[in-house]
């Protein structure tokens, strides 16, 4: 999987564990924010194994950050970093998270449909820290790799232009003359 732009937990948790006293705010669709009274549900640890389409086995781990919004809104201000890092930490405890793993923020209300985002920038406005969320995106590991991606039923290759293959010249050993074969004829 390619990883170089994407945040890993590590990173992701010494960046916001600087500013303690902050609010954590999470920006998502068209400069919105999550609503303030949202709570982390859970974090999430998933080894992901795969086969891509070019038959090459790829291997890493996500860690997914769970944002619920509660339909009865129960806070003016966002939950601050300090109380963040708490929950982070009780997680930690019970469960040791690979600091190396990308980390995803999923997220949905009754407007957004729910996904998991990376996040991007993450920056200090005033008493908020407000964490950029990008969308996922889907990729093909082994055109990235510069290979191809499988082939078709017919043995084309299904995701790199088409080349000029040599074309094999048949030639018909049956003959129309003769039903068998005669030595010295050839045909055997």
């Amino acid at each position: 999987m390619e990883t170089k732009q994407l945040m890993n937990w590590q990173s992701f948790r010494s960046a916001i564990a600087i500013h303690p006293d902050k609010h954590l705010q999470f920006r998502y669709a068209n400069n919105q924010l999550v609503d303030a009274s949202y709570h982390i549900t859970e974090i999430k640890q998933a080894p992901i194994t795969s086969v891509d389409c070019g038959g090459v086995m790829n291997a890493w781990t996500e860690i997914i950050v769970q944002l619920w919004e509660p339909s009865v809104k129960d806070s003016e201000r966002a939950m601050t970093v300090s109380k963040a890092m708490a929950i982070i930490q009780l997680v930690e405890k019970a469960m040791p998270l690979n600091p190396i793993a990308t980390i995803k923020i999923e997220f949905g209300n009754s407007v957004y449909d729910t996904r998991q985002m990376y996040p991007g920038e993450i920056t200090v406005d005033g008493d908020n820290m407000v964490v950029d969320l990008r969308p996922d995106f889907t990729q093909c590991k082994a055109i990235d790799r510069g290979q191809s991606c499988g082939t078709t039923a017919t043995g084309e290759e299904c995701c790199t232009p088409a080349t000029a293959k040599p074309l094999i010249q048949l030639k018909n050993l049956a003959t129309t003359s003769a039903a068998t074969c005669e030595p010295g004829s050839g045909c055997c």
